[in-house]
C-alpha cells in the first residue's frame, strides 16, 4: 500500500521536474525492465533513498501509459525524443551548497551533480 501524498509532497514531486541530470547510456525496453530497476540515492558518500521500479505505480511503465493517453486525448501526444519522467524510485531529499548527489540505478549505470550557491543577477 502506497503512502497518502501531501500538499506539500505533490509541490515537491513537480518542482523536482524543473532541474534533472541525464547520464549518457540509452537502452531500449528490451535491454532494460524499469518494474526491475533498483536506485540507490547517495549525498556525499551516504545512501539517503533507495527503492525499486515497481514502486512507481506498480510499474514506470504505468506511469508513461497514462501520461501519454492523456496528452493524446489533449491533442499534444508524446513526441520521438521527448524526456519523460516517470516518476521517483524513492523518496526526495533535500541537497545545499556543496553536496554531491550520486544515483545509481541498476541497467543503467549512475548520474552525479555538485550543487552551487544559488546566485541571482538583479541588475546592479
Amino acid at each position: 500500500m502506497h503512502q497518502a501524498l501531501s500538499f506539500g509532497d505533490t509541490v515537491a514531486d513537480n518542482a523536482s521536474a524543473g532541474l534533472y541530470v541525464l547520464g549518457e547510456q540509452h537502452v531500449s525496453l528490451d535491454q532494460f525492465s524499469p518494474v526491475d530497476a533498483r536506485m540507490r540515492m547517495m549525498i556525499n558518500g551516504n545512501e539517503v533513498s533507495n527503492g525499486v521500479g515497481s514502486d512507481c505505480l506498480g510499474d514506470p511503465l504505468n506511469a508513461v501509459a497514462w501520461l501519454a493517453e492523456v496528452a493524446r486525448k489533449f491533442g499534444r501526444p508524446l513526441r520521438t525524443g521527448q524526456v519523460v519522467l516517470a516518476g521517483a524510485l524513492g523518496e526526495m531529499r533535500p541537497v545545499t551548497a556543496g553536496d554531491e548527489v550520486v544515483v545509481e540505478i541498476s541497467g543503467l549505470g549512475s548520474v552525479s551533480a555538485r550543487f552551487a550557491e544559488l546566485t541571482v543577477d538583479r541588475g546592479e
